[in-house]
């Protein structure tokens, strides 16, 4: 299946005049000829052109409606076989043909852990020092050594 992309491009609006070519409908004929061109060589295949409406303002509160000519271009970007005209070779019909196991569900909501609040802590182990412990381990410590001298 080939997949594009389009680029749109506006019609000119004056015709450029070259020495050779007569007339006002040539002229015309001729730039956009050259515009054409121009796109083919970057690879854009021509399409159509349209002519679209626009609302513009007009003015501080006013709107008008205004047609704008414009030019559309088309290129292949892939080609890639639609699913019938693929072929199929030995190692890919095996892996086809392999049961498929579903997977696991996921969890749609994150496991959230419940928070502790310092009355379910309980005592803090030997050694270690917990929050506000800190002045109390201190003055511990200072009983300690007064005692011991």
């Amino acid at each position: 299946m080939t997949t594009y992309e389009y680029q749109v491009v506006p019609a000119p609006r004056k015709a450029k005049a070259p020495r050779k070519v007569k007339g006002p409908e040539a002229k015309f004929a001729t730039t956009l000829t050259d515009v054409i061109n121009e796109m083919a060589a970057d690879g854009w295949e021509y399409q159509r052109a349209e002519t679209l409406p626009c609302d513009e303002r007009q003015g501080f509160t006013g709107r008008t409606t205004k047609y704008h000519s414009v030019l559309v271009f088309r290129r292949a970007v892939s080609t890639a076989p639609a699913p019938e005209e693929a072929i199929e070779t030995p190692a890919l019909s095996a892996v086809a043909a392999a049961p498929v196991v579903a997977a696991p569900a996921a969890i749609s909501e994150p496991v959230l852990e419940p928070q502790l609040t310092r009355a379910e802590e309980g005592p803090a182990p030997e050694g270690f020092l917990q929050g506000d412990d800190t002045v109390e381990a201190e003055a511990e410590d200072e009983q300690k050594r007064d005692e011991s001298a």
